[in-house]
């Protein structure tokens, strides 16, 4: 059966990927684009040039002025009936309205890729309104005609909670890259990290990063300044915690600069660098759903990984190994424990079932059998 073409709608700032939520949709459309041909529609402030093989469309409002988009939906229709659109992708639930009325206006059948349960998301950022936007969540996905879910445990919630039928769904999850030559190329990275910030060779080097606006991880800063790193120095044990990641509030990065075995490094734009050459990324996080990028992208460099059990949500158990050690959420102590007794010159490599598993051409292949039965 021959693969459909696909129009992608994509409601906010992805091209060019920096973090880890955008990683995940131009990996996937980048692998879409060598399988089926791919017309994009996105906001107006991504560029056109990031995925060979695909025509990319930036006319679009981003999705906190969603509802004017309304003035583009001709446009759409346009770009369907003149390419002869099989399925649209929409990225997100935001322009789940408008997946229904290009179907009803085109005949076409709509998917909704989720990345998370936003409803969820919001609720942890305490937005007021979290619980009308899961009934708009909800309704949208249960009128698609298919939704991909990042993990088994959000598409587990949508049937359960959302009485979404089980054929209707599929577990689509994110994809990275093997790194290589990781046995050579660790010892010359960390040498270099602990060069160039002066660092003595003896201590611990671990990595905590992502998008420092971002709820989940700003609480997770405030553990590692005020419950962590307490515990550690109690082991007089010898350390240092590199944060990364852009958009640090100027009162954080006060707060950083005052803890000695802090450094904070901003915005990274290679950051496997940082996940090679350290010895281990920590992950408390206890906000927050869907898959937690960072964990991947560090198993990709067959970095140690230390987390919460919210944090490995995502994560199948029998695909990682002895790489991911799991802590009870909220026991600082027992994570503290894990952190000191680490010994980095035992640590094994990342099982290729999870490459496997998190193969952007293999997870590709999989939403294309989805979508050639719409």
């Amino acid at each position: 059966m021959d693969s459909p073409i696909v129009l992608g709608i994509v409601s906010y700032s992805v091209f060019p990927a920096r973090m880890g939520g955008q990683k995940c949709v131009q990996g996937f459309y980048e692998q879409l684009a060598k399988e089926a041909k791919l017309i994009l529609a996105v906001a107006k402030n991504n560029q056109t040039d990031t995925i060979p093989g695909a025509q990319i469309e930036n006319f679009l409002f981003d999705h906190w002025k969603g509802p004017l988009n309304i003035i583009y939906l001709f446009r759409l229709i346009k770009l369907i009936r003149k390419h002869q659109v099989g399925a649209i992708i929409i990225e997100h639930s935001y322009f789940g309205w408008l997946g229904l009325l290009l179907r009803w206006l085109t005949g076409t059948p709509f998917v909704i890729r989720s990345h998370n349960i936003e409803a969820h998301r919001f609720r942890d950022m305490q937005r007021l309104f979290w619980k009308t936007y899961h009934s708009y969540e909800r309704y949208v996905h249960r009128k698609a005609n298919h939704s991909f879910f990042i993990t088994i445990e959000d598409l587990n919630y949508a049937i359960s909670s959302w009485d979404l039928k089980p054929e209707n769904c599929t577990m689509i999850t994110y994809g990275v890259k093997q790194e290589t030559n990781i046995d050579t190329s660790k010892p010359v990275l960390r040498k270099r990290i602990m060069e160039y910030f002066k660092i003595p060779n003896h201590n611990l080097l671990f990595l905590f990063n992502g998008s420092l606006n971002y709820t989940p991880n700003t609480d997770a800063l405030h553990i590692i300044v005020y419950e962590l790193l307490p515990r550690l120095r109690e082991k007089k044990l010898p350390f240092t915690i590199f944060i990364c990641g852009s958009n640090l509030s100027t009162q954080w990065e006060h707060v950083l600069q005052q803890q000695p075995e802090i450094i904070y490094c901003g915005f990274v734009d290679d950051i496997n660098v940082f996940m090679i050459g350290t010895d281990c990324s920590i992950n408390p996080v206890t906000l927050g759903g869907g898959i937690k990028t960072k964990l991947v992208e560090a198993l990709a460099c067959h970095q140690t990984v230390i987390t919460t059990a919210t944090g490995v949500k995502g994560l199948l158990p029998g695909l990682i190994g002895e790489k991911v050690k799991v802590v009870p959420d909220y026991d600082w102590t027992v994570f503290a424990n894990t952190m000191s007794n680490l010994k980095p010159y035992q640590s094994s490599m990342t099982p290729n079932a999870f490459f496997e598993h998190h193969n952007w051409g293999n997870i590709v292949a999989k939403a294309l059998v989805s979508l050639r039965h719409l």
